[in-house]
């Protein structure tokens, strides 16, 4: 059988790291691992490796801010493995402030990777794959960048400029055969949250309908189920996995 190839960014942990493993779980799919930490990145990519098989894992360090290292990973990954399927754009950080204490450098840095840094992914992939006339682009918004959050201008700015991004991609690249959606994590148990105070963390869980957080693989199904044929008339969407949080 011939496996499929998903290109997943921020991928050496939390969410990205998630949506590997549950691409390669289904026995389906080979992944490329983008990410610019070169020493999370190798491990994660052992760790997937032996449980999955070497040959269905690559690891690429990039660096999704800049544009010349992405297009070079982007080809070697099409050199490697074939082609490209599915692009999950996960790859994000959170610089937090209110904004009258925060710095530029920390607006800039947080709009370069979770926003530009979907655009330079999507733009290398994209010709290659309107040639293929197929292929799946997958955006990790937030619940944070549908209705705002305290202290996260510029990450809420990003990831509302992500559904701006994929709504606009959708009508651009559906006539090539392409879908692209958008996920909208709420609260999830990622090294993100690791910061937050736990009486903050269970005040989320009980305002939650489920009464949780989120779990990583309950946003790797998401990526899952928008990158398979199951959601093939599915595009220009976005998808809030949030346990009900924002009803």
């Amino acid at each position: 059988m011939n496996k499929k190839t998903a290109v997943i960014t921020g991928a050496a942990r939390g969410l990205g790291y998630a949506g590997a493993e549950r691409f390669l779980k289904s026995g389906q799919w080979k992944v490329a691992l983008f990410d610019v930490n070169e020493e999370l990145l190798t491990q994660a990519a052992k760790k997937l490796g032996d449980a999955y098989g070497h040959e269905n894992v690559r690891w690429y360090k990039v660096d999704v801010t800049n544009q010349a290292s992405v297009e070079a990973s982007v080809k070697q990954v099409i050199a490697d493995l074939g082609g490209v399927d599915t692009l999950v754009n996960n790859a994000g950080i959170t610089r937090d402030a209110m904004l009258h204490k925060m710095a530029e450098n920390d607006w800039d840095v947080v709009i370069n990777v979770n926003l530009k840094g979907a655009f330079l992914c999507t733009k290398a992939v994209a010709p290659h794959m309107k040639e293929r006339k197929t292929g799946t682009i997958i955006n990790t918004s937030s619940v944070v960048g549908v209705y705002g959050n305290m202290g996260q201008s510029n990450y809420a700015a990003s990831k509302f400029g992500i559904i701006g991004l994929t709504k606009t991609w959708a009508k651009e690249m559906g006539r090539d055969g392409i879908r692209v959606n958008a996920v909208a994590p709420g609260y999830t148990m990622t090294e993100m949250l690791g910061t937050v105070p736990e009486k903050i963390l269970t005040a989320i869980s009980e305002k939650t309908p489920l009464k949780r957080l989120g779990r990583p693989e309950d946003i790797a199904n998401a990526y899952y189920f928008l990158a398979n044929e199951e959601s093939a008339f599915v595009t220009g969407q976005v998808i809030s996995v949030d346990g009900g949080l924002v009803i």
